[in-house]
């Protein structure tokens, strides 16, 4: 976030950039824990703990100040997790209708 000196302007692209990077190797280790045989129900575990917990950090103060396109992208490390099956859609609808 950075606040210009001559109006406040609030850009939370880059915190949103951060966290998507952040969530990348997580997203890594819980395909190399499955591969190593790791049980569906803690990979779940781990991804709604790790991954989960990084994207909505604070979102309560930060989810306003996103364009459109940081949500999509947001949203769009919660949808690689439903299709690995570590997620589902029915969560990603509630968590953002719960942070608007």
């Amino acid at each position: 976030m950075w606040i210009s000196s001559r109006s406040i302007l609030l850009a939370v692209g880059p915190h949103v950039n951060d966290i998507i990077c952040a969530c990348s190797p997580s997203l890594h280790a819980l395909r190399v824990l499955r591969n190593h045989g790791m049980g569906d129900a803690a990979l779940q575990t781990i991804f709604r703990a790790v991954v989960v917990a990084k994207l909505l950090y604070a979102a309560s103060a930060w989810w306003g100040f996103t364009t459109a396109a940081d949500r999509q992208r947001v949203e769009a490390v919660l949808r690689r997790g439903v299709r690995a099956g570590l997620y589902e859609q029915a969560q990603i609808v509630s968590l953002v209708s719960n942070n608007k």
